[in-house]
């Protein structure tokens, strides 16, 4: 498999650094990250899609980049993220183009797929649902409301001075539990200087669930562990309700909320496999 190369891309004022493998005459393929995680989780999907044919492509996210830190809760509302992601395949020039997303990241693809159907050929998101069926859930179900208790618990002004007092150490205990051997891998570039701000302004500047969200109409496969810890049952199995084209869903027995660190093979088999079955 050939190794992702780091390139730093000018998106407007921003530069994001994106790894990318694969042909350049291969199917685009956007792959977006989510807290606490950046680009580097999609490393063995990068390997094991540019051997499959595609490009792959997987940018450290507004905020996450060195060069890509603006100041301000308001400059990371999830229309300018969207805005981010889809002036990067622009940038190839990709009319069309796969899409996959993990948390946050997932959050941003659901939206930009339902948004943007005629860009994107299809959907693969892990662990988070759909927006509207993620409200569904927070409405009906009280223990979805406990699992997402650390987005109200980031809103907080002494977030931040919270998880800088203890060094991420309860933060990179829940890594582990979560089946992440390496977690300062991520953890570490959130020392760097406005980092860890810029990624807690993600969830004060915009809200996980959605109700006015429409459905998406493009193949969509989602994959959901029994053992999230953030996503329960009954988020997960209301996402049928709103895809209305060819949907997948896949629950993996066991698999917390990082599923592709916990299971990077299967993952990127479960992905390659979406990708083919539409062409």
């Amino acid at each position: 498999m050939m190794d992702p190369q780091t390139q730093t891309w000018s998106i407007g004022m921003l530069h994001f650094a994106i790894d990318i493998a694969g042909p350049a005459a291969g199917e685009a393929v956007l792959l977006l990250h989510g807290f606490p995680q950046n680009r580097r989780m999609w490393r063995h999907q990068l390997s094991a899609l540019s051997a499959a044919g595609f490009r792959a492509l997987a940018p450290d996210q507004r905020g996450y980049s060195a060069g890509a830190r603006p100041a301000g809760i308001e400059a990371y509302a999830t229309d300018l993220l969207q805005r981010d992601a889809l002036a990067m395949m622009d940038a190839i020039g990709a009319q069309r183009f796969h899409l996959v997303g993990h948390d946050w990241g997932g959050q941003l693809a659901w939206l930009i797929a339902a948004a943007n159907p005629d860009r994107v050929e299809t959907l693969s998101v892990l662990s988070r649902p759909h927006p509207a069926a993620f409200a569904l859930a927070l409405a009906e179900d009280p223990e979805q409301a406990k699992r997402s208790e650390h987005h109200r618990g980031f809103r907080r002004r002494e977030a931040i001075e919270q998880l800088r007092k203890d060094n991420f150490s309860s933060l990179r205990r829940g890594l582990v539990r979560e089946g992440i051997a390496d977690p300062d891998i991520y953890l570490s570039p959130l020392d760097e200087a406005g980092a860890l701000e810029a990624a807690i302004n993600w969830y004060r500047a915009s809200d996980i669930a959605l109700s006015a969200i429409p459905a998406v109409s493009m193949p969509t496969l989602y994959v959901w562990g029994t053992a999230d810890a953030s996503v329960g049952r009954r988020a997960a199995e209301s996402t049928r309700q709103f895809v209305q084209g060819p949907y997948e869903f896949v629950e993996v027995e066991g698999a917390g909320h990082f599923i592709v660190d916990q299971m990077p093979d299967r993952v990127a088999q479960m992905l390659i496999a979406h990708l083919w079955r539409t062409r």
